[in-house]
């Protein structure tokens, strides 16, 4: 016979946020974004505009909803971030509409606790079918302005900056 002792024992203990899920949510609320960025190799810079609205799951994730203007169509992207105290390291991921790939994120908050660094992998811009190492670097300038601005690992070690994107808090 199972007691509620025993079920209560079973039930693994609700995870409660940490101050690195606390950062998370300084993104929460509905923005506007302006993006400026390249389409692909030796393509000129583009601006693109839409909105983003963020929900908190539970304190300890964030999912972000865009809607906007991606490589000449309209998009729809999601993205979500939490931490793991376990790896000690934020986690997430990233999708758009306009491909079938998913980004997954690992990554880091600097030292002053403003930059959020994080590390993906996916197709390379070249189009040659082979993957790249990425990076999107997310920059509280305010607490209702950041800028995201995306970067992917050139065949020389560098990083080449493709992408800037400012938000701000509606």
């Amino acid at each position: 016979m199972t007691t509620t002792t025993d079920v209560q024992q079973a039930q693994p203990a609700v995870e409660q946020p940490q101050k690195e899920h606390q950062w998370l949510q300084q993104l929460l609320g509905d923005w506007t974004y302006e993006v400026e960025g390249m389409t692909g190799p030796d393509q000129p810079m583009e601006t693109s505009t839409g909105t983003e609205s963020v929900k908190s799951v539970g304190g300890l994730w964030v999912v972000a909803e865009g809607q906007g203007e991606m490589c000449g169509t309209m998009a729809t992207t999601i993205m979500t971030l939490g931490y793991s105290p376990q790896k000690q390291r934020f986690v997430g991921t990233w999708m758009g509409s306009i491909m079938t790939h998913l980004w997954i994120y690992d990554g880091k908050l600097d030292a002053a606790e403003r930059v959020l660094t994080l590390h993906s992998e996916g197709p390379s811009m070249a189009g040659e079918g082979q993957m790249a190492q990425y990076k999107d670097v997310v920059e509280f300038k305010s607490p209702d302005h950041r800028v995201l601005t995306s970067f992917c690992l050139g065949e020389d070690g560098q990083w080449q900056q493709f992408m800037t994107a400012n938000y701000h808090r509606q």
